[in-house]
């Protein structure tokens, strides 16, 4: 879009206070592509990243344990941490996504107030429900089927979010060895298994946090609840 300045009320080639402000931003984003500011892991700063044709700015996770090629990141409104951000951020989808796994190849470097003239917010779009990368966070499933090969049965217990893969691995292999030869006796007519599966941050409120408590101490509570 060609904005044309307003020259009206003011001396012959000045342009008003608010196209001054345009052309700052204007100038700020230039400067920000043309010297990015090289972006090194383990670093706290927010990086800026690409996003289809749009920058968006992201928290970085520090411990992330996926090396080099990909990181976790969490998109948040350019004007974070401003309040109106915060809200602005919720309306254009910014909120409630979670960690995201991100290929540091998609990383323009260090995140700069220039960039914000390139996200979706200032363009007044919001983030497409399909932005291109998968939810960082994992969680533990474990479920109780029916032994008649048939898909019915529930959830016991949910575990996450994991915020890290190997943790949830060293989950699985605790819970594993537990229900080890005790698969079908703990729910009566059930087969009860643990599985891999995303974290669902919509239903977070059903999730057990695997960091404040033991697994197997949960999946033995989960059973007690069952049969109680």
């Amino acid at each position: 879009m060609i904005r044309r300045f307003r020259r009206c009320g003011h001396a012959p080639g000045a342009i008003s206070p608010e196209d001054q402000v345009v052309v700052d931003q204007f100038r700020a984003m230039l400067t920000a592509l043309r010297n990015p500011q090289p972006w090194t892991p383990g670093s706290a700063r927010d990086i800026a990243v690409r996003v289809g044709p749009f920058i968006e700015r992201a928290h970085t996770r520090p411990g992330d344990d996926h090396g080099p090629d990909m990181i976790a990141v969490a998109l948040v409104h350019p004007d974070t941490p401003h309040a109106s951000a915060y809200l602005h951020g919720r309306q254009l989808g910014y909120t409630g996504r979670g960690w995201l796994r991100c290929e540091t190849t998609s990383i323009l470097g260090f995140w700069q107030p220039g960039y914000a003239m390139l996200t979706h917010a200032a363009a007044g779009l919001p983030l497409p429900d399909d932005i291109g990368v998968e939810p960082a966070h994992c969680a533990l499933y474990i479920e109780a089927r029916k032994r008649d090969d048939s898909l019915d049965g529930f959830t016991l217990l949910r575990l996450g979010p994991y915020t890290q893969t190997r943790h949830a691995q060293q989950d699985y292999d605790r819970l594993t060895a537990a229900l080890d030869g005790r698969e079908t006796t703990l729910v009566p007519g059930h087969r009860v298994s643990a599985r891999f599966g995303p974290f669902d941050v919509s239903d977070h409120q059903l999730f057990a946090d695997p960091y404040e408590a033991d697994a197997v101490a949960l999946l033995d509570a989960a059973v007690a609840g069952v049969s109680a």
